[in-house]
């Protein structure tokens, strides 16, 4: 952490020393330039409202790590012995110390609006510019716009003083803008992507029967259910729904209808997004209770992964299976905020929740290089690289008949995190089988063998059939085609441990690598067709039998992984 010397400002603090401080800089790697298209309209106001997030420094991270891998590992007693959000919080929830000087140190600038999960890991507070810019040292608010949008932000840094900063992970709501959705999400709709020789587009009916589901292969039990989380202003229309269940569903029972809208869920035009994502976790994780998590991400002074969070460690009860189709760079993030939502990410998967993150569909080199281990690398896509989540890919049909599958990937991309190592032996085992039996792979700079590796699993991503704003369109593509639909097959799975008595399938990785891809089909055509840049032209990695960066362990047979996960 970088630090400042300052001299004491706050009653609360003088408490702490009666020496001159060091201000720390808790988030001194995020990168604060501003993005193209938002553009500056001045100072904001000091009366300007403003909610900030403060991650109260947790206890025992180390044991829930260890939780999360007694739990996932079927070699374990402890497998599936999940805890209740009580016991969560118990393990995690700050100390009493931690909780008393922070509140106590918010308090002594009048800010007494906050709000607290039942973790008591995060504080919400309102307060006014002018507080904000006495409270964080360095922070100078400014507004910004992009269209109709308006959106409260520091340029600068924040500083907090340094006995403070062994109690906060980061602060949230100062530097991230919501990245665009077009560099977020991860389904688009275009023509030219269209290969109209090979099929005449992905339906249900076509996903049923590549994957080996039946007609009774749709779900039954009265505790299961699935989730998709939404971000950007996307939103759903129930009537988009309904249609495309009389269109696409005639063939297997299924609900027509979410159960629950968890956020707000606005007006407006459907987003091609959401109508995607839940269209097909319901056509594929049939007749299965399905949740909607919404949150608009363009909050004066909120990130969206971070609401997401903040809702999943207030409820008791949440589903089982999350699939969500967005994420970032990770150098465009601070190392102490990526690390800090990783650890939420294991708390869900202690708590038996099963996370599935769509992967990029390529990568560029990182940008921002503020971030020094970065600089002239490619940039890996963050939450799926995540050692705690499980990363889901594209492939797309090999011939119009419908059978084989190859990868899809257009430009190269990294397979392993630079920034987070944190990697399990089988996954290690895995990847250095791939660099051994691989011949011709890019330059070293490009890829992080000691780095988590990812993808860990795919499915059919190209041309998929969706109705939005009522109209049916065709030629849909991305990753967040595929992983909703990996994510319905998990459900489907749980749906049938459930009916046995058992417990969900929570946290996938440890158990899928040890199944070593027996279970799944394995995809070994194909690679990156793309030049990986202008030095370096070619192709990048390429699919291989077993485990590759490309198409991870392969496409579900669910047959095969039904016998394997559902005892």
């Amino acid at each position: 952490m970088l630090r400042v010397f300052r001299w004491l400002r706050f009653p609360i603090l003088a408490l702490l020393s009666s020496c001159p401080v060091w201000s720390v800089y808790l988030e001194s790697d995020q990168d604060t330039s501003i993005p193209t298209g938002w553009a500056h309209a001045g100072r904001a106001a000091a009366s300007d409202g403003l909610q900030l997030t403060f991650a109260l420094r947790q206890q025992n991270v180390g044991r829930l790590r260890k939780v999360l891998e007694e739990v996932s590992d079927p070699d374990s007693p402890q497998y599936g012995k999940y805890l209740s959000l009580e016991e969560l919080s118990s393990l995690v929830r700050p100390s009493e110390q931690t909780q008393k000087l922070v509140r106590s140190w918010l308090q002594s600038h009048g800010i007494k609006a906050c709000r607290t999960v039942y973790t008591q890991d995060f504080l919400q507070c309102d307060m006014s510019v002018r507080v904000a810019e006495t409270l964080l040292p360095g922070s100078e608010f400014h507004r910004y716009l992009k269209g109709h949008l308006s959106l409260v932000r520091s340029p600068a840094l924040y500083q907090v003083h340094e006995e403070l900063a062994e109690h906060l992970d980061f602060v949230g709501g100062l530097h991230r803008f919501p990245a665009a959705t077009e560099a977020l999400s991860r389904a688009w709709a275009n023509q030219e992507r269209r290969e109209a020789g090979f099929h005449l587009g992905v339906t249900p009916a076509v996903l049923r029967k590549r994957y080996n589901l039946t007609r009774s292969d749709v779900g039954s039990g009265q505790n299961n259910s699935q989730a998709v989380a939404q971000f950007l202003e996307q939103y759903f229309h129930p009537a988009d729904l309904a249609e495309f269940m009389m269109l696409f569903g005639r063939e297997f029972q299924h609900l027509s209808k979410v159960d629950r809208v968890v956020g707000k869920q606005e007006g407006g035009k459907a987003g091609l997004e959401a109508s995607l994502d839940i269209e097909y976790i319901m056509s594929t994780g049939a007749n299965i209770s399905t949740w909607v998590f919404t949150n608009p991400g363009r909050h004066e002074s909120q990130e969206p992964f971070l609401q997401w969070m903040l809702l999943l460690s207030n409820l008791t009860s949440v589903p089982w299976v999350h699939t969500i189709s967005y994420g970032d760079d990770e150098d465009s993030l601070a190392t102490a905020y990526m690390e800090r939502i990783n650890v939420e990410f294991m708390k869900a998967g202690a708590r038996g929740i099963t996370l599935l993150f769509a992967s990029a569909s390529g990568a560029t080199l990182c940008s921002h290089t503020h971030v020094a281990s970065l600089k002239n690398k490619r940039c890996t896509c963050w939450p799926s690289v995540g050692a705690e989540v499980t990363s889901n890919t594209a492939v797309v049909f090999k011939s119009h008949e419908a059978i084989k599958e190859k990868t899809i990937f257009k430009q190269g991309e990294p397979f392993d995190s630079f920034l987070f190592s944190v990697v399990p032996r089988v996954e290690v085992n895995a990847v250095n089988s791939y660099l051994k039996a691989t011949k011709a792979l890019p330059p070293k700079t490009y890829y992080n063998t000691s780095g988590r590796a990812y993808p860990d699993v795919a499915a059919l991503s190209d041309n998929y059939w969706v109705v939005s704003n009522r109209v049916p369109i065709p030629w849909v593509s991305g990753t967040s085609a595929s992983t909703p639909v990996f994510g319905g097959i998990l459900s489907l799975i749980n749906d049938q441990r459930f009916l046995k008595g058992l417990p969900s399938l929570g946290f996938l990785n440890p158990r899928l690598y040890k199944l070593q891809g027996s279970a799944l089909f394995d995809v070994t055509e194909g690679c990156h067709l793309g030049c990986l840049d202008e030095q370096v032209q070619g192709k990048g990695f390429c699919a291989a039998p077993s485990w590759d960066p490309v198409t991870g362990w392969g496409t579900p047979n669910y047959p095969a992984l039904l016998a394997a996960l559902r005892d």
